[in-house]
């Protein structure tokens, strides 16, 4: 699985080499990467519907744990067979819908890398693999949704999703690594068969909610839906591949693979119950409301999405596999409503409902694949949406709790599938209009092929699902309960509740359709009310973000180095303090004060020669007399460690002190004016932080002498500096032969430090100009 993976990515990032090889032909190798990856999953199938499971795991930074491990069962196969085979197509449509583009070759590498990516995932079986293609699902759809880089939307709605996607990034990598310490590996095989170990852990309920946090914000679940109908700034493939069988379905995955581990408790359920139902009923209504193209599927995906996970919070048996049959019927049918709008678009330049009317004649392919699409999406027989609305009703009602509310919720989401159906299926292309829209130019056969292979893939699994569905859906569904499962799915219906349900809303859908006009009319009325919601809580945020970032920015960025370095040795000062004070060692001060006696005229003169210096520093305002004091101060240190036996650190000193003086009197004149403090409180404050800082490095000194550290390497340097480097003086053989490296970089700073200045002097501005 790992060539796999990897050959997949490397086909992705020669895709702009590609294209300048095969120009419009691109679209041939891109979807036959994807084509040869269903082929591959495809010879796992016998056995996986057997109960088989297959690993491989290659070792990565086994110290930490974290190793490329693949997991293939029921449900990984599912969605890598989803993700494969409507790769394929939306890599053949894109190659029609994006002809002539100059970034195409650009545009297939995101896609094919967010495709790779999503793969990565749902196979993974390390958790922090998973958390790694987790992020590169995030940041290959921020490229794709931006990919119109151009245009502000695209850039704000890319910019939006990675923000809000990115924090349940962060929430996912922190109930990961709760999640394996509660069960003591970061194998995902490994926790499955932990689910008590966990749930008994004091870790599993914050666990639990980072990782729901992460799955509502992957799968667009309230209030986190607002970016998923922004990111229709994306092209069309993107929206289709995003909302069928990739970006979205991630945290529906992540919902479904962690249900063995976390599911089954209240805390699991509640919020899942919750969550999906909110986002079930706001999406159904909010899309009715909509009358661009794409942006009616956006809002009713969300609706889908809340249903799915309306179904993880049910639990059961037959709800989970109801899940199943909902999600592989929505890639299916959302694919195709989104590469149906799309070709709507690419042929008559607009995307509005309003503008839109008597297509039929002028987009014939288009509209077969239309009107099919919208009977299996409003769930009419025989296509699988029949089939997969009447579980979804059959696990509402034999719900153990909340059944009523359940299915009042998954109602009011068919009713608004069914009137959507009308719109795409019957209002665009075969409603009696005296003034059809005109078509620019006819949709090719890439544009009109896709849709209709997934419209007869649709037709196909309702007519036969006991062959082609139940397997899939009972090896999957197996995966998430960590037991078999047995649901027969038949063509024929049986007479029962579901049934008259069924029927139930596709009346009601209609005649809410009848009603639809009068709904948009309104809806404009409305958009006050929704301006209140999520979205601009989030603008709100961002907007208080920026701010704070500026005021704290300025705060802490005053301009001024004085600041910055008072900054940073009372930050040093405090933590000195911190560790000594206590039980730190203290300083015998009477055995100190002896030696002060012990002082030599030569050096009480130095001293009062740094002090006078010190103070007369404190009073001027020249620049270049401050430079000469420092220069004063300098050599009198450089003096003391002569006098104290160290030649060659006073050496080093009176160089570092001359150049000093010549390199700040030689750029003095190139200066700005140099603001002195002119308020004696902060000139006094300054002052004292100074001696603070003096008197506390003073304390460490003396406290390090009477405290002398027992080093290894000291002894180790004394025995073999001779031996080794031959040379009597340490400091050198430490310098030139044991730390030649450091010195070497130290040596290079020096001479890059020494090109600058150079550089600097030789710099003459322009009349009228600034340095």
């Amino acid at each position: 699985m790992l060539v796999a993976i990897l050959a997949g990515l490397i086909v992705s990032l020669s895709s702009p080499a590609l294209y300048k090889m095969l120009g419009k032909w691109l679209f041939v190798p891109m979807a036959l990467l994807p084509f040869t990856l269903f082929i591959y999953f495809c010879a796992f199938l016998p056995s996986v519907l057997q109960g088989h499971t297959f690993t491989s795991e290659y070792r990565w930074v086994p110290s930490l744990y974290i190793n490329l491990h693949f997991y293939l069962d029921g449900l990984s196969i599912f969605f890598a067979l989803l993700i494969t085979a409507i790769g394929t197509l939306v890599m053949v449509y894109a190659g029609g819908y994006l002809t002539g583009h100059p970034l195409l070759g650009r545009f297939y590498l995101y896609l094919s890398f967010f495709m790779m990516s999503m793969l990565g995932l749902v196979l993974s079986g390390n958790i922090f693999c998973m958390f790694i293609f987790w992020e590169l699902t995030s940041i290959s759809s921020y490229m794709l949704i931006g990919f119109g880089h151009e245009n502000a939307a695209s850039r704000y709605a890319a910019l939006q999703a990675l923000l809000v996607t990115g924090m349940g990034g962060l929430a996912l990598m922190a109930g990961l690594i709760l999640i394996g310490n509660a069960g003591n590996s970061y194998s995902l095989s490994t926790l499955l068969t932990r689910q008590e170990l966990i749930q008994s852990d004091a870790l599993y309920l914050p666990a639990l909610l980072l990782i729901l946090l992460a799955a509502f914000t992957k799968s667009a679940q309230f209030p986190f839906h607002f970016w998923l109908p922004n990111a229709m700034a994306a092209p069309t493939p993107v929206s289709a591949f995003l909302h069928s069988a990739t970006m979205v379905k991630a945290g529906i995955y992540l919902l479904a693979r962690f249900n063995p581990i976390m599911g089954g408790t209240p805390e699991w359920q509640l919020p899942l119950l919750i969550a999906g139902s909110i986002s079930a009923v706001a999406g159904a209504w909010l899309a009715l409301q909509q009358t661009d193209l794409k942006a009616i599927l956006a809002y009713s995906t969300i609706s889908a999405l809340g249903i799915l996970v309306l179904m993880i919070g049910i639990g059961t048996d037959k709800a989970l596999a109801a899940m199943l049959a909902f999600l592989l019927l929505h890639a299916l049918n959302k694919c195709t409503l989104f590469l149906i709008a799309g070709s709507i678009d690419h042929a008559t330049g607009t995307r509005d409902v309003k503008l839109l009317q008597g297509l039929g004649k002028s987009m014939r392919p288009i509209a077969i694949a239309a009107s099919l699409v919208s009977l299996s999406y409003a769930g009419v027989f025989p296509f699988f949406g029949f089939i997969s609305k009447e579980l979804l009703y059959e696990a509402t009602l034999e719900a153990e709790s909340n059944a009523p509310v359940s299915f009042i919720i998954v109602f009011v989401s068919k009713v608004a599938s069914v009137v959507i159906a009308f719109v795409l299926g019957y209002r665009l292309f075969w409603r009696t209009s005296t003034a059809p829209t005109v078509v620019r130019h006819p949709c090719g056969r890439k544009l009109y092929m896709p849709p209709l292979v997934l419209v007869f893939l649709s037709l196909l699994f309702g007519l036969l699902p006991s062959q082609l569905a139940t397997p899939l859906l009972n090896s999957a569904s197996g995966a998430v309960l960590s037991r078999g499962i047995q649901v027969d799915l038949h063509l024929l219906p049986k007479f029962s509740m579901a049934l008259l349900n069924t029927i139930f809303t596709f009346i009601v859908g209609y005649l809410a359709y009848a009603q639809h006009n009068r709904l948009l009319n309104v809806a404009p009325r409305l958009l006050p009310l929704y301006n209140t919601g999520p979205e601009s809580w989030y603008q709100q945020a961002i907007t208080g973000l920026l701010k704070g970032s500026v005021k704290l920015t300025s705060m802490i960025q005053s301009g001024y180095l004085r600041s910055y370095i008072a900054a940073i040795v009372l930050v040093h000062v405090g933590l000195v303090i911190l560790s000594l004070w206590g039980e730190g060692p203290a300083l015998n001060i009477s055995t100190r004060l002896d030696q002060l006696l012990d002082v030599k005229v030569y050096e009480l003169v130095l001293l009062v020669l740094m002090v006078g210096s010190v103070f007369f520093l404190f009073r001027t305002r020249s620049r270049l007399t401050s430079i000469a004091t420092m220069g004063i101060i300098g050599f009198s240190v450089a003096l003391l460690y002569l006098l104290f036996g160290a030649p060659d650190v006073s050496a080093t000193q009176f160089l570092i002190e001359t150049l000093t003086v010549v390199l700040f009197v030689l750029v003095l004149h190139r200066l700005p004016p140099f603001r002195f403090l002119s308020h004696r409180y902060r000139r006094y404050k300054y002052i004292i932080l100074s001696a603070l800082f003096g008197g506390m490095m003073t304390y460490v000194l003396l406290l390090v002498k009477q405290f002398p550290l027992q080093s290894e390497l000291k002894a180790y340097y004394g025995e073999h500096g001779y031996m080794l480097g031959r040379g009597r003086n340490l400091v050198n053989v430490i310098i030139v032969d044991f730390r030649a490296l450091d010195t070497l970089g130290e040596i290079t700073v020096l001479a890059v430090t020494a090109l600058g200045i150079m550089a600097l002097l030789r710099l003459r501005a322009e009349k009228g100009g600034k340095l």
